[in-house]
This record gives C-alpha cells, structure tokens and sequence, in this order.
C-alpha cells in the first residue's frame, strides 16, 4: 500500500495494484482500474516514486525469502533442459508431453509439463 493525502488533508493508503492511470491536471488525479477517482496533494513524480518504492519493497521482500534459512517447503530453481545434447543429438525419444522417459538422463524429482494457460 501507498500512503497519499487527500486534498482535505487526510491521509489515506492506496493499494497501486489498483491504479490504472494518474493525470496531472493541475491537481493529481488517480484513476483506478474501476473508475474510481482520487484527488491528492501529491505531485505525479511523488505517486510514481511512491508506487516504485512500494513495488522495490515487495521484490526485497521476496528475495530475503530466497536468502533467508533453509525450510522444509524451499524450492529449487527453475532450469532449462536443452533440445540437444553436447554432441547435438536430439535429447527428446519421439515424445512430447514432458514425462522423464523422454531426455536420456535421468532427472531429479518429478517431470512436469509446462503448459501455457490463458488470463
């Protein structure tokens, strides 16, 4: 959340996932993706450096989480598996849906396909 002011001098916290534009016109004002609309006294630069602090502070956060102590429930990093191998043989036996019979080295954990999903 980011912390603005209302014209009347209230302060108030904005969730900027929310916004879906902010105009100057003289006076800032947020739109949000509903069509709600605030009026604030901070300038444009002000609310974007805020958004930018915010949205910084989320992905610190999240990388402390990857730097913190080991938990039972870290998981590994994503990597990619080549089509080839060294000597440029194709690594795939005719198969197409992801499962381990399909590179000619085995592989640790499961296999699962990665598939494309629609918003």
């Amino acid at each position: 959340m980011v912390t603005l002011t209302r014209m009347t001098g209230a302060q108030f916290a904005l969730n900027p996932d929310l916004i879906e534009r902010v105009d100057c016109t003289p006076d800032t004002v947020i739109t949000l993706v509903d069509g709600t609309k605030y009026i604030v006294l901070e300038s444009l630069a002000e609310v974007v450096a805020a958004v930018r602090d915010f949205r910084a502070a989320v992905i610190g956060a999240a990388g402390s989480f990857e730097h913190g102590a080991e938990t039972p429930a870290r998981r590994g990093r994503l990597t990619a598996v080549p089509a080839t191998d060294a000597e440029g043989r194709d690594r795939h036996d005719g198969h197409v849906d992801g499962s381990a019979h399909d590179l000619d080295e085995p592989v640790d954990g499961p296999v699962v396909p990665l598939t494309p999903r629609s918003l």
